[in-house]
Parts: C-alpha cells; structure tokens; sequence
C-alpha cells in the first residue's frame, strides 16, 4: 500500500500461489475515514467493501466481469492508481528485488523495505 506520492505506506508479501487480498484486511486495517481505495479487480469482493465501509473509507475497484450488482464506480479517479504501479517500477531498478536473488521470503521482504527508504529519502530530498 501506498500513500498519494507513491511511498510505501504498508507491506505484506505472500507465495506466489496466493491472492493477494488474503492479506488485504490486514493492509486496510488502518485506513481511515474518507479516505478511497483504489485496487484492481483482484480486490473486488463484497467483504472487502464492507470493511472498508465500516471504517469510512470507499472502495474504487472495477467490478470483476461475473459480478451480478453494479458498483459505483469512477474511471477518471481510478486513473490515479498508477502511483502504485510506479511504486513497483522504481522498487524493480533494485537489482536484488527484480531478479529475485533472495529465496527467503523474509530476505526479499527486507530488500523491498530498504528500497522503499531509499525512495523515500530520495523524495524527501527532492521536496526539500
């Protein structure tokens, strides 16, 4: 997850196999009121929303192709999204984190948190 500047926020990684938004309750925990969350399909289930919800916060996800009910969504928001697609195109300059070096789950997990420092000191010097 990550914040409206691209800077990682929280982070969780799973195996390979599984979907990511079995660790998304845990990721969204702290997502405060008014704030939206901008996910892929991937992330569109009825829980999800009702979490979210609860909480005070929006869902913008697209909804998947088999879904019955229609969800409000806006396409011209859903464009700011890509600030987490860039986050994933800056951490993969690191070459540990784009070749996959680490085998460890722990050990790529590091490597992902010390780019992410990297990234945000870089930010932190440009605005300064």
């Amino acid at each position: 997850m990550t914040d409206e500047n691209g800077l990682l926020v929280k982070l969780a990684i799973t195996p390979g196999e599984a979907n990511d938004i079995t660790v998304a309750a845990d990721l969204l925990a702290d997502i405060g009121e008014g704030q939206i969350l901008l996910g892929d399909k991937a992330y569109d289930a009825d829980w999800l929303r009702a979490m979210l919800a609860r909480q005070g916060a929006w869902a913008n996800i697209p909804a998947r192709a088999n879904r019955k009910k229609l969800i409000p969504f806006s396409a011209s928001l859903y464009k700011a999204r890509n600030v987490i697609e860039r986050f994933f195109n800056k951490i993969k300059w690191f070459r540990r984190i784009a070749t996959r070096y680490e085998k460890l789950g722990s050990h790529f997990l590091a490597m992902i948190k010390l780019a992410a420092i990297r990234l945000r000191l870089r930010f932190y010097e440009s605005t300064t």
